[in-house]
């Protein structure tokens, strides 16, 4: 603890963000160009450094929080970076897409503001680099086993460099045309800017990690072929398949899913090419889901240049603070948030563009088979049932579903040769050692780990990196006898709520 009396005399103090204005004339992170230095080591003063460090508990990956915001406090950048890369693998990542689930589970959130922990960490991993105090670690000697790794999101990722500093040939299986996943093509721009992911494929690469990209294991590789050529497998393929709205106008012109929407986006910005194949410049956008998706949608609509943005969300509007059923530190609360991009769209245009309570009835068409308007609802808070009476209509010429993922992809000649089957949510079944788990009476098929969406199904970026370690150490164990690696979760573990 440096300063007894820090969260006293301190108030809190988030970095701040660029002017909304001058955001929303490019596609650079919001925090850019900001000098967070004196700032963050004032606010890391702020941490008590408690007796019982509930922040670690709120962090899937068990971070070390109050340990680092000591010598991110002193400006000793280099520790810093040491005790924060113990943990995390890229906490460069965590401390940009990261909700902060930590800060909710400090001990000054009970009757104050909180650390505020994910500025904190994203200040060191950023001096880490600019310092060089990160390196790549190959390593020292070779174990002669061989692991693959199919899908190269968060989890996958975390799980190939895990293993691959244990002394195994790691080989990265990619089906898209970049390493990335869900980071590459899922997050835009201004959340996350792919030049820090790149610089740590390219660290990953020098330490020994071998990329194949536009690879669909089981279509374009034969699937047990691969199987047979590595002495372990772990699947990261995420939860790819979107929850549908089965509403009348479903099939119209102008209504596309989220994820087809942001990765067109992003495809531009990484200059695939001049013009996305769906935007929102010029049109009136309903949004539909009130999640971090939804969200990113709406910053990537201003961007373009929408005419209007209406933000739909089910759910009621949160309150401003946590709920007698939501216990602290148990649970990460549901308050209401004020994201990056509902003060853009507030300062444009005037107004916060969710509506709460409210969900699509169907779709209307104009003459030529496009979307020109949803017809909202009014739903009951307690069971989403509709409000007779309440119907209107919204104009629309872009229409965007982001109201989730329902697991992986089933049935594919990639779940047939490694024995993936579904477990009760839809999701890969799997032990609580993240080994595929198969349908009885087959046997279970040796070696094989599933890791991340693929297996938790829709989750944060933190808990995918959590999944990748904890899978890299049961693939270690299974192929040595014994692992070192760390194991920061096992697969049933997860939030309260």
């Amino acid at each position: 603890m440096t300063d007894p009396f820090g969260f006293l005399t301190t108030p809190r103090r988030p970095v701040p963000a660029r002017p909304s204005g001058e955001r929303l004339g490019d596609w650079d992170e919001v925090y850019a160009g900001q000098a967070l230095l004196p700032l963050v080591s004032g606010q890391a003063r702020r941490c008590m450094d408690c007796g019982v460090p509930f922040c670690h508990g709120g962090c899937p990956l068990g971070n070390l929080i109050p340990e680092w915001n000591v010598y991110a406090a002193h400006g000793d950048w280099r520790t810093a970076s040491e005790r924060l890369h113990a943990t995390d693998n890229f906490p460069e990542f965590t401390g940009r897409v990261c909700p902060a689930p930590c800060e909710d589970a400090c001990v000054l959130a009970l009757g104050g503001e909180p650390v505020t922990i994910k500025n904190v960490e994203q200040a060191i991993a950023d001096e880490a680099w600019a310092r060089g105090h990160v390196r790549a670690r190959p390593p020292e000697r070779l174990t002669g086993r061989s692991v693959a790794v199919v899908g190269s999101g968060p989890a996958g990722l975390a799980a190939a460099q895990q293993l691959t500093r244990a002394g195994h040939r790691v080989t990265v299986f990619e089906r898209s045309d970049r390493v990335g996943g869900l980071l590459r093509y899922g997050i835009p721009a201004f959340k996350l800017e792919k030049r820090w992911l790149d610089r740590r494929i390219a660290q990953m690469r020098e330490e020994g990690t071998r990329f194949r990209t536009g690879v669909d294991v089981g279509t374009d590789l034969d699937a047990t072929a691969m199987r047979s050529a590595h002495d372990a497998v772990i699947v990261a393929v995420g939860a790819t398949e979107p929850r549908e709205l089965a509403v009348p106008g479903r099939a119209l012109e102008g209504v596309h899913q989220a994820m087809e929407y942001l990765t067109a986006a992003n495809r531009v910005v990484e200059g695939d090419r001049a013009r996305p194949s769906v935007t929102a410049e010029g049109r009136q956008v309903v949004i539909i889901g009130g999640g971090d998706t939804g969200t990113d949608c709406l910053g990537t609509a201003l961007r373009q240049g929408a005419a209007s943005v209406v933000h739909v969300d089910v759910n009621p509007m949160a309150g401003a603070s946590r709920r007698e059923s939501e216990p602290w530190p148990l649970v990460h609360p549901r308050i209401h948030r004020v994201s990056h991009a509902h003060e853009e769209a507030r300062d444009r245009d005037g107004d916060d563009p969710r509506v709460f309570c409210a969900a699509a009835v169907r779709f209307e068409s104009d003459a030529a088979g496009r979307v020109e308007a949803v017809r909202l609802t009014e739903v009951d808070p307690s069971d989403r049932a509709p409000r007779p009476g309440t119907e209107r209509t919204l104009p629309a010429q872009l229409v965007l579903l982001a109201l989730g993922f329902r697991g992986p992809r089933h049935g594919t000649p990639l779940t047939a040769a490694l024995g993936l089957v579904p477990d009760d949510r839809g999701n890969f079944a799997r032990t609580a050692g993240f080994a595929a788990r198969p349908a009885d009476p087959a046997p279970v098929p040796e070696g094989v780990f599933v890791a991340g969406d693929a297996g938790r199904g829709q989750s944060l970026v933190v808990w995918a990196l959590a999944e990748g370690r904890s899978a890299a150490a049961a693939a270690d164990r299974h192929l040595m006898g014994a692992s070192d690696l760390p194991a920061p979760i096992t697969a049933v573990d997860g939030p309260l709520a």
